[in-house]
């Protein structure tokens, strides 16, 4: 009796049959401009949304979120949900073409801002696209990269929350800078916290 090898080291009794098979059919005429729109679109495609390398921590995520009423009561259990939708949120790792930002109420946030005011998620991040930042830690020009976000995603307004200290000024500044530099109108505020978490204006 013949045995025969798999390819994998094991020897069978028989040779195995029918893995392949043929299949004859009539299939349409090679249509080049439909390849090349085919193409074209893929090539528009990737230029979007560019495959995520690298570490990921910062890979692109929308998280989908219902949109919820603030609450006007007490605090309940729904207040204690997250109401973040987007990764990441650093400013510097954000990429410009992110699908969340068309149509998203943005929301500019000094970092320490979430720390300082309890209900920050119920108050400022719920129903809006994040972006945080330390001009202080950073040491970096936020308005070139938020000025981009602005003029090359549909957004429908602007909140920057900061703290009362000067170093959060730079974080203002930066928002106002990149929206003026946008060329768009879009209705905007600036809230301050205080170091003891209450809104000072």
């Amino acid at each position: 009796r013949e045995h025969f090898c798999d390819g994998l080291g094991d020897c069978l009794p028989e040779c195995p049959t029918g893995a392949i098979s043929f299949e004859e059919r009539e299939a349409p005429e090679y249509d080049e401009d439909a390849v090349k729109e085919a193409q074209k679109k893929n090539a528009i495609q990737k230029q979007a949304m560019p495959p995520h390398t690298g570490c990921p921590g910062s890979r692109i995520m929308q998280i989908q979120r219902t949109e919820t009423p603030k609450s006007e009561g007490p605090s309940s259990a729904t207040d204690s949900v997250s109401k973040l939708q987007n990764w990441p949120v650093q400013i510097k790792l954000a990429p410009v073409n992110a699908p969340y930002f068309n149509g998203a109420k943005l929301l500019i946030a000094a970092d320490c801002t979430a720390y300082a005011y309890a209900s920050f998620h119920q108050d400022f991040i719920r129903n809006k696209v994040t972006l945080i930042g330390c001009p202080k830690l950073d040491q970096v020009d936020y308005s070139e990269k938020l000025t981009e976000i602005i003029q090359n995603n549909n957004i429908q307004s602007v909140t920057i929350v900061r703290m009362e200290v000067p170093c959060c000024g730079g974080l203002e500044m930066a928002a106002k800078k990149a929206l003026q530099s946008s060329g768009k109108f879009i209705p905007w505020q600036v809230v301050t916290i205080s170091i003891d978490g209450k809104i000072l204006e």
